[in-house]
């Protein structure tokens, strides 16, 4: 896989929220190199949700996804690094907690698929939109250097940003 440099929506679900989870599930983006470049805690409207998970519309789990992400606040994060979309699905693990691999933030702290702690999204082109669901331009702040700084000064090898 070539490195990419990229960024990344991630949200810290209200189930995490309301359970205190939000500073072990940041960490660990922060311990594996990643910068936060745009965080805030809100209460999710109808209308982040129906934007943000237009592509379910119709789907027999899709009143459920509404209703629970807008039941309390989340932690909406833009997160940028060397393959982050990439990378952070990895560490979240699978959906469904009980197929996740130990280790993986869901597998550590969710129970059950419905309620899996956290979302990333898992493409460039989904990251785009997710992240101006939730962000202005102006809210997102250059990184100082990081991972990809490092590996481009030492290796030269990074491919263009994604975004």
């Amino acid at each position: 896989m070539a490195e990419r440099f990229e960024r990344t929506f991630v949200a810290i679900k209200p189930d995490a929220v309301n359970r205190g989870l939000v500073g072990d599930i940041i960490s660990r983006f922060e311990k594996r190199g990643f910068k936060i470049i745009g965080m805030k805690l809100l209460h999710p409207t109808l209308e982040h949700a129906q934007k943000h998970y237009a592509e379910h519309v119709g789907k027999p789990f899709y009143n459920n996804l509404i209703n629970f992400i807008t039941e309390g606040p989340i932690v909406a994060m833009v997160i940028e690094g060397v393959n982050v979309i990439d990378i952070s699905r990895k560490m979240m693990g699978t959906t469904d907690p009980q197929q996740a691999a130990p280790g993986t933030i869901r597998f550590d702290y969710a129970q059950v698929k419905e309620s899996n702690v956290v979302h990333g999204s898992d493409s460039v082109e989904s990251a785009e939109r997710e992240i101006a669901i939730y962000f202005k331009p102006e809210e997102l702040f250059e990184a100082r250097e990081n991972d990809a700084d490092y590996f481009i000064k030492m290796f030269g090898h990074v491919e263009e940003k994604s975004f």
